[in-house]
Parts: C-alpha cells; sequence; structure tokens
C-alpha cells in the first residue's frame, strides 16, 4: 500500500511541509500520497499569499524565499528576478503552487487538495475527520494550522475582522477608514484603502509604531557575541547595543534571526515572559521590514495626512447611522469602517481544532500559552509529555517554544527537518491505518 500522510493546513507550512516530505520520498524511493486540507480551497496561497493586489509586496528579498531547503536560488531562477528584489507576495503564491506540482512524481507521488474544515483529529488509528463527515486514514499527520484569528474581535457590521477574506475589503466602501494595529497587516491596507479618493486612514496601537525599512541591496549578518549557558534580557540587549555600535543594525538583526530559536529557548520562563511585555513590539518593527517602495508609499500618504497614526487602545465601538464612533482612551473618533490588523491570537484560545485537541489530551500548549508544544523534530507533545513520531507540526504554532516561526526561512527549515524522519518511520513501519 501506498503510505498516505495528511497535511492539516493548506497555506505556507502546510505547502512546505507537502514538498519536503514528497522530496524526502522520492530520495527514499518510496511511493508517498498527500492530502493536503485546506478550508478556504486556497491551496499553497493561505493567508498570506491569497492576496490579489500587486501592491502588496514580499517584505523579504526573493533571494531568502526559496522553497526549497535544499536549493536556495529555487525561487529566484523561477521568478528570473534579482536576488535583493521584493516580488508581489500574489506572485510569491503562484510559486507555491507550482513547487507543490514539481514536487509531485506520479503515480508513485501524488498530492490531493481536499476543501473542508478539520474536525477531529486521532491517532491509533491515525485518522482526519471533516465537518461533512469525510474522513482521511493515514500513516501521519501534519497540523500546519497556521495563524489564529486575531485576539481582538470587533463587534458590529461596519468592522472588518477578517481583513485577507475574499471580498472583504470590496466591503469598505466611501468614507474614512481605522486600521486597528500598525505592523506588517496595516501597512498593506493603508496601500490598498488608500485608492478610494479623499479617503484618509487613521491606524492605531498601543505604542503607534511602524515597522522599519529594509535597506537597499544586499546586508551582510554580523554575528553577536554571546556567553554560553543561560541567558538574561540585560545581557542580550547589551550585545545587540555593542554589535549594533560597528554598523548597521540591520546587519545585527539578520545575524539573530537564524539564531532566535536557540536564544529564545536559552532564556528563563521569567524572561521570556519580560520580553513579551517590554520588547516584542520593538523587535517585532525591525525584524518584520518592509520593502524601500512600500515605505515610499506610506510615508506619501503620510505627509499628505491621507494615512495619519494613533497611540492608544481600543476601548469600544458604537454604531452610527452612517459610520461607527471608535472609543480610544483620549477621543472619540468617527469612521465610517473598523478594519482588524491587529495580528493573530494565541491559538490555545483561538483555535478551535488545536483548543479541542489540547482539551482531548492529544497536544499541550507551550508554557508559554501561545501555541502547542513540539520537540526540536517537530513531533506534538501529548498531555502526558510524550512526542508521537506520526504527530507533527511546524509553523506559527509554534510561537511560544521558537519565537521567530512565522516567515518562510523559518517553516522551511522546518520543514526540511520533519519531513526526513516521518518518512523514516513510516518506512520502517509501513502502515498503521
Amino acid at each position: 500500500m501506498t503510505p498516505v500522510i495528511v497535511v492539516v493546513g493548506g497555506g505556507a507550512s502546510g505547502t512546505l511541509a507537502a514538498v519536503h516530505l514528497l522530496h524526502n520520498a522520492r530520495a527514499r524511493r518510496l511511493p508517498l500520497h498527500v492530502v493536503l486540507i485546506d478550508r478556504y480551497a486556497r491551496h499553497g496561497l493561505g493567508q498570506a499569499y491569497s492576496t490579489t493586489d500587486p501592491a502588496h509586496l514580499l517584505n523579504a528579498a526573493a533571494v531568502k524565499m526559496s522553497a526549497l531547503q535544499h536549493d536556495p536560488h529555487d525561487f529566484v531562477r523561477w521568478a528570473k528576478a534579482p536576488d535583493c528584489a521584493f516580488l508581489p507576495r500574489q506572485t510569491y503564491g503562484h510559486y507555491l503552487r507550482d513547487v507543490l506540482e514539481r514536487a509531485q512524481d506520479g503515480p508513485e507521488r501524488t498530492v490531493q487538495r481536499v476543501t473542508g474544515e478539520v474536525a477531529a483529529v486521532s491517532r491509533r488509528p491515525y485518522r482526519v475527520a471533516l465537518a461533512d463527515g469525510r474522513r482521511y486514514d493515514a500513516d501521519a499527520i501534519v497540523l500546519a494550522t497556521g495563524n489564529a484569528a486575531p485576539g481582538l474581535r470587533l463587534p458590529g457590521e461596519r468592522c472588518t475582522n477578517d481583513p485577507w477574506a475574499v471580498g472583504a475589503l470590496g466591503e469598505v466602501a466611501d468614507g474614512d477608514v481605522l486600521v486597528v494595529g500598525t505592523g506588517l497587516t496595516m501597512v498593506d491596507m493603508a496601500v490598498t484603502l488608500s485608492r478610494t479618493p479623499g479617503r484618509t486612514v487613521y491606524a492605531v496601537s498601543r505604542h503607534g509604531l511602524l515597522p522599519r525599512v529594509h535597506k537597499e541591496g544586499p546586508v551582510v549578518p554580523r554575528p553577536v557575541v554571546l556567553p554560553d549557558g543561560s541567558l538574561t534580557l540585560r545581557v542580550l540587549f547589551r550585545a545587540v547595543r555593542e554589535a549594533a555600535s560597528h554598523g548597521d543594525w540591520r546587519e545585527v538583526v539578520d545575524g539573530l534571526r537564524p539564531r532566535v530559536p536557540e536564544l529564545w529557548s536559552r532564556l528563563p520562563l521569567r524572561e521570556q515572559r519580560r520580553f513579551l511585555a517590554l520588547a516584542a513590539r520593538h523587535w517585532e518593527i525591525h525584524r518584520h521590514r518592509i520593502p524601500p517602495v512600500t515605505a515610499a508609499k506610506i510615508e506619501s500618504l503620510r505627509a499628505v495626512g491621507r494615512l495619519r497614526l494613533l497611540s492608544g487602545c481600543v476601548d469600544g465601538v458604537t454604531a452610527r447611522a452612517d459610520g461607527v464612533t471608535v472609543h480610544l482612551k483620549d477621543r472619540d473618533l468617527p469612521v465610517s469602517w473598523v478594519v482588524n490588523a491587529t495580528g493573530p491570537g494565541s491559538v490555545c484560545a483561538r483555535d478551535p481544532l488545536l483548543t479541542r485537541l489540547m482539551g482531548e489530551g492529544l497536544v499541550r500548549a507551550d508554557r508559554l500559552g501561545l501555541g502547542v508544544d513540539a520537540d526540536a523534530r517537530g513531533r506534538l507533545v501529548d498531555a502526558t509529555g510524550r512526542p508521537d513520531d506520526r504527530l507533527v507540526t511546524l509553523g506559527p504554532v509554534l510561537r511560544g517554544s521558537r519565537y521567530e516561526t512565522t516567515a518562510v526561512p523559518e517553516i522551511r527549515e522546518q520543514a526540511a527537518t520533519l519531513a526526513p524522519h516521518v518518512i523514516d518511520e513510516i518506512a520502517r513501519w509501513p502502515s498503521v491505518i
């Protein structure tokens, strides 16, 4: 029988997992059938790359965006683009779908795209059940559910809580708009929404900080010297400041990036919590940067008053005949629409499937409650503390244990790590269905 691996989630995480599993199966000359399940039929695109706005650009240079760990220039060749180009995100979505097609080696290694909402996951036998009653037995299961819904949910018909849903921004008609959040999603929202003539886009967040800008041209990562053993934020920040004093801060951030999971694991729990409370937003705006051309658009909008940044929190929303009044800490702001761009919440609170699996003891939360607990190979850890060789995960659900786990380079590495172990496992024991 051909082994079956079910991947729950068809976005970038699920696609990268499927691709690396298929490549490893080919290397082992093992037949493999991958069932890729996505609730929105956006296989290969997910939320991040389903945009159709060509002005929504990748926030990383093309040379960093290969889907293949063993071929770092695959995307550059495919796109026929310079290494330092910042290409449209919809282009990258087309690329991911092509990579998935190329990974198949039919009829020996195939992908079945399934659209549906996963209602249950079980083991012994390993099985995925959909809400409509369909069931898929498996030799292994990959949970690649991506980001959870935003932690903040805004009430009312004129509040858009999922701006990436198909047609969501088309419903935001004339009038001023408040975007809640000032990160990467807000930047894309401002670029799109400001095309409406005469519209002012307001953006509010607790700190009112914008993402920083990528440097034109390549950046050479600069190493940060740190002592071995347990870390404190004081020691870490001192080392970062010292390294940054010798050159561009972007070099230091890019030098730290591949070490983040290791450094995060060396911080005691109390220090991790302090980082989340005091420093996380400052790291995010320097780590998750925007392309220079996008930054120029944002600055132009601000210069003419079409984009206005506010600091504060939303205390409530009151409906009006022609819009809403948003209650901020120090003012009431009348607008026609509100767009929620606050970013994902904790999967422990906002992901129904993972919450259900935690309740059943099949998985457990990480110690910060941001996501699920898994080992270095991506094996999910159950309520008894035992990792499962055939139930694995990757991507944003690992934020609590790895912190930086939302961008393609990190997810690609995770996919390349888990794939050979899963293929080895099902090669040793061909079927547990």
